[in-house]
């Protein structure tokens, strides 16, 4: 039966500026797909990231590149055959997960083989500042169990001490965006060990991590950049505790369901992450959440608006999406 393919660009304002070590950004710009076939409509959502060379435009490029062959109907298994790991096979792999859910009329987590989905507790992420902003944000996110927090800047010790103070009680994870220098892993490490910090994501770039082997044992890192597919896995093992799997990243939820298992098996402990995105990019990735030790699906709580209908967050706790939303 022939489908018919829809992608476009879409914005989300943000409530307030979100920075990394990489920059800032004011809103939120994804690309939606949809697709349908025979009365049923199924839609993804990805998000560019510049970090690997995506722009919206460019996302849109290489979707249209496939149009014919996704418009005649083939299916998962060939599309990542067609288009390698990033944005635009997400949005269409995600968009032929809800697709294939509402032509079967059953939950995309049943095709994905679980019997249910249950609420989740997300991290809160606290956007790259200096120490005073940081402060107050985190004493106003202090009902969150789990903050992220985002440095990579000029004063990490500071920025790091100031959230502990005003969060004495929530669990810390750290995330640097690879914006550590090997010279100052050390005494960053011991801020983040003195502030009970319970992980440390991807502190040095993508290819230049080895010195983190000197400290295995000491704390936990994570890796992010430094994972995108089940075949990175191996090479990971010397260096880092956890991955953080985001379906940007994999390529789609058929891939980071393979990339989960595997990572299981291999005895890593599991994130699973996102860019900043509407409901729509997160409710996907909750398939992934019987797999992981923490959960860090928090873009729809950092924009100003939402789709409707959204995922229903009460506080921390995350609910499945609904299928009017997606799966």
């Amino acid at each position: 039966m022939l489908r018919r393919l829809v992608a476009e660009i879409e914005k989300f304002p943000l409530t307030r500026p979100f920075s990394i070590s990489r920059g800032a950004k004011r809103e939120a710009e994804v690309v939606t797909v949809s697709i349908t076939s025979g009365g049923a409509t199924g839609r993804g959502e990805c998000v560019p990231y510049a970090r690997y060379g995506e722009t919206p435009e460019s996302v849109v490029c290489t979707i249209e590149s496939v149009r014919s062959a996704m418009e005649q109907g083939i299916a998962r298994e060939a599309l990542r055959n067609m288009l390698p790991p990033g944005a635009a096979r997400n949005a269409l792999d995600c968009a032929l997960w809800d697709l294939d859910a509402k032509r079967l009329g059953i939950r995309a987590h049943e095709i994905a083989g679980f019997h249910r989905l249950s609420a989740v507790t997300t991290a809160y992420t606290i956007s790259l500042g200096n120490p005073h902003a940081m402060g107050e944000a985190a004493a106003q996110a202090g009902g969150y169990p789990v903050l992220k927090i985002k440095l990579g800047g000029e004063d990490d010790e500071s920025c790091l001490r100031a959230v502990r103070e005003a969060a004495p009680d929530s669990e810390l994870i750290v995330d640097a965006n690879e914006g550590w220098k090997e010279n100052e892993i050390e005494h960053l490490v011991a801020a983040c060990e003195e502030t009970c910090v319970r992980l440390i994501e991807q502190p040095l770039p993508a290819g230049r991590d080895e010195a983190l082997r000197h400290f295995r044992g000491r704390i936990l890192f994570c890796a992010d950049e430094s994972i995108h597919g089940a075949d990175d896995l191996d090479a990971l093992s010397d260096r880092y505790d956890a991955i953080n799997i985001k379906l940007d990243k994999t390529g789609g939820l058929t891939s980071a369901l393979e990339l989960a298992r595997k990572a299981q098996a291999l005895d890593f402990k599991i994130m699973i992450g996102s860019m900043v995105g509407t409901s729509l990019a997160m409710a996907p990735a909750m398939l992934l959440t019987p797999y992981a030790q923490w959960i860090d699906l928090d873009g729809p709580l950092l924009l100003a608006r939402d789709r409707v209908p959204r995922l229903k967050f009460e506080g921390a706790t995350l609910f499945p999406p609904e299928a009017a939303l997606w799966g």
